[in-house]
């Protein structure tokens, strides 16, 4: 069942009012105002609806429970899911199924098998899926990409990725019964930033898993560490962790040259370029802006002009079967062979607008089963 496509504004329930919802998504619809409208809260905590509601002006609220009701209701075209990964499938192909767009955060599933059924979902509905890649509409990734390819770096040999954080006990990302773990929330950026950085898929992968004495750590690793072999013996590595200080950084080296991008997987802080080709080192600074808010317009425009978006579903599950063949590498200490289709769209300097940083009200802290 497809819906009638809205003539000027889409209009979207955000589902999820966690941290990612309250910091970047909700503040984001101010700056996507032309073709994006949020009408709808779905969240399971009344505080979180109530706080919210009056805070942006929305009147339709809805209960987890209800959320069938919200996507027969009339009063959404789309939705942004923004709920812990293991929730992606259900809500997603529930929306799909009613002829709701969806755009979904990454990980688009747990499994490839549960981005399949996404998939399939919204083809047989017609409706549109994306998935969450904010990066692919960035200024400084597209630029990053642009310079990768000019041949300016010479041949691209190798893109190592570091990205690090402190997670806090409690935090659903340290249970894996809701797909936690640094591999799917983190490390995914890194997978995928060599993926456009190279255009290119990887066809094996190897992979080590590290616990620690930390409490935090009882029931999904502290850190990985993998390595990615891509066609032309090229090579992407990265560490991702839960549990060392802030890090986010991505260097690409080629044959005559090579760049850093420092806090390259950030949204609320800006980014430094160091390029260096030559005995020549070039220094640019990108302004902390929103990320969040182009992802929402470019998604609005392809359901208005009826357009297939990219990222797509396909896009999110290269990304979850090269998770699921690093995982099997981790527990087997073997290199696994990845079969992930080829995929002839990138992201593209098209793609790009910048748009000043969101105001971030303050968080609305509830006791809720999903964030």
């Amino acid at each position: 069942m497809k819906r009638a496509v809205p003539v000027k504004n889409v209009r979207y329930a955000v589902v999820g009012l966690g941290h990612i919802a309250q910091v970047a998504v909700l503040p984001a619809f101010a700056h996507a105002r032309t073709n994006s409208q949020l009408t709808a809260l779905v969240s399971g905590s009344r505080l979180k609806l109530a706080k919210l509601s009056a805070r942006y002006g929305v009147q339709d609220v809805y209960g987890y429970d209800r959320y069938d009701e919200c996507l027969r209701s009339g009063a959404v075209d789309a939705v942004y899911l923004a709920l812990p990964n293991h929730l992606h499938k259900r809500y997603a192909t529930a929306a799909l199924r009613q002829g709701i767009h969806v755009l979904c955060e990454k990980p688009l599933g747990l499994t490839p098998s549960d981005c399949v059924a996404i998939i399939h979902a919204a083809e047989d509905s017609g409706a549109k899926l994306m998935v969450a890649y904010r990066l692919h509409f960035d200024q400084a990734h597209l630029n990053l990409i642009s310079l990768a390819q000019s041949g300016r770096l010479g041949d691209l040999r190798i893109i190592h990725s570091l990205f690090t954080q402190q997670v806090r006990e409690g935090d659903t990302r340290l249970d894996p019964r809701v797909g936690g773990g640094p591999l799917p929330d983190i490390g995914i950026y890194c997978i995928n930033a060599a993926r456009y950085v190279y255009k290119a898929e990887p066809y094996e992968v190897l992979a080590m898993r590290l616990k620690s004495k930390d409490p935090r750590f009882r029931r999904v690793e502290e850190m990985d560490g993998a390595f990615l072999r891509f066609p032309g013996d090229r090579l992407a590595s990265f560490v991702c962790s839960f549990g060392a200080s802030d890090r986010a950084d991505i260097d690409v080296v080629g044959t005559k040259g090579s760049v850093r991008l420092e806090s390259a997987y950030e949204y609320s802080v800006g980014m430094k370029q160091i390029t260096r080709i030559g005995g020549r080192m070039k220094t640019r600074r990108y302004p902390v802006h929103d990320q969040f808010a182009p992802q929402l317009r470019y998604f609005s425009s392809c359901i208005l002009r009826d357009r297939q978006p990219e990222p797509s579903g396909q896009e999110g599950m290269i990304d979850v079967t090269i998770i699921e063949a690093l995982d099997r590498s981790a527990r087997t200490g073997q290199p696994v062979t990845v079969k992930a289709s080829s995929k002839r769209t990138r992201p593209s300097l098209k793609q790009m607008e910048r748009i000043p940083p969101p105001r971030v009200p303050p968080q609305v802290h509830a006791p809720s089963p999903t964030r």
